[in-house]
């Protein structure tokens, strides 16, 4: 029987009718002001390894989204997206995928990666099977609709970090790259929103402190910043997942697409949280 995960933030995080959904997902990508002001298909000419995306609900986050998004839209079908997001309730294994042969949302169910889960957790590693991790948390759920919406044929693996130091970034990082190194199609979305609830001068400070570690790939600069100036970034550790596989695998490019935060759409930046589409490449 297939073992289905039902969506836990669909009519929170995104709207739970179908035709809603896809409403504003289009508002988020034909947005001038912040997003990429285009529908998808996008244009892509650089061999890249994957994306820094935000994880709020549509209507704050989604406008910065939509410009990694873009570039998603225009990698080839039959892909495998590694969706590593923070565990923000504390439920489940530390660092755990799923027990779902697929994932549900209003627009349809996507296939998880049962060979690469089932390769992954056969190495006896950090890596656990545990839905409980799953079951309530939106950071990786809010990125699978977008998926559907601009590729047909794709598969998750999702993986949920409540552990997020280091030492565990670099575990998570060389179990996936043992296991993708060589082959083609095997993407990474880190999934986290950036500086929270602040002032939007402090928040941008902080953001730009952040972004600048991350570009530099230096994980040691990247964890040093966060605890400096106490960076209250909710996925940093899937974020530092994708610097190491970057530096294992060669890709030295990193580009900020978009940065904005929340004040930008609710017009209150008195306290917002920070929001960051980054790309890395070959």
């Amino acid at each position: 029987m297939l073992r289905v995960r039902k969506p836990a933030v669909a009519g929170y995080f995104y709207p739970a009718n179908r035709d809603e959904l896809l409403d504003l997902i289009k508002r988020t990508f034909l947005s001038k002001d912040l997003g990429p002001g285009r529908l998808p298909p996008g244009e892509l000419n650089k061999d890249v390894l994957g994306y820094v995306v935000p994880h709020a609900g549509y209507e704050y986050s989604g406008y910065v989204a939509a410009h990694a998004y873009l570039e998603i839209s225009a990698l080839p079908e039959d892909s495998t997206f590694i969706i590593l997001g923070p565990n923000h309730y504390g439920l489940g294994s530390p660092i755990a995928t799923t027990l779902a042969d697929a994932w549900e949302t209003p627009l349809g169910q996507v296939s998880v990666d049962v060979s690469l889960r089932n390769e992954l957790v056969s190495e006896k590693s950090i890596l656990d099977i545990d839905d409980a991790a799953h079951w309530r948390e939106h950071s990786i759920e809010v990125q699978v609709p977008y998926l559907q919406f601009v590729k047909q044929r794709f598969r998750i693996l999702p993986i949920s970090m409540m552990l997020m130091e280091k030492e565990y970034a670099l575990e998570v990082a060389e179990l996936i790259y043992r296991k993708i190194k060589g082959k083609k199609n095997y993407y990474i979305i880190a999934s986290s929103d950036f500086t929270h609830y602040e002032p939007a001068d402090s928040a941008n400070k902080k953001d730009e402190l952040a972004i600048n570690a991350i570009m530099k790939r230096d994980l040691d600069a990247f964890y040093s910043t966060i605890r400096k100036y106490d960076i209250t970034m909710c996925g940093y550790g899937p974020v530092a997942v994708l610097i190491h596989l970057s530096n294992l695998l060669g890709y030295s490019e990193v580009r900020l697409l978009k940065h904005a935060n929340s004040g930008d759409t609710t017009g209150d930046y008195s306290s917002v949280v920070g929001y960051s589409a980054i790309g890395f490449y070959r």
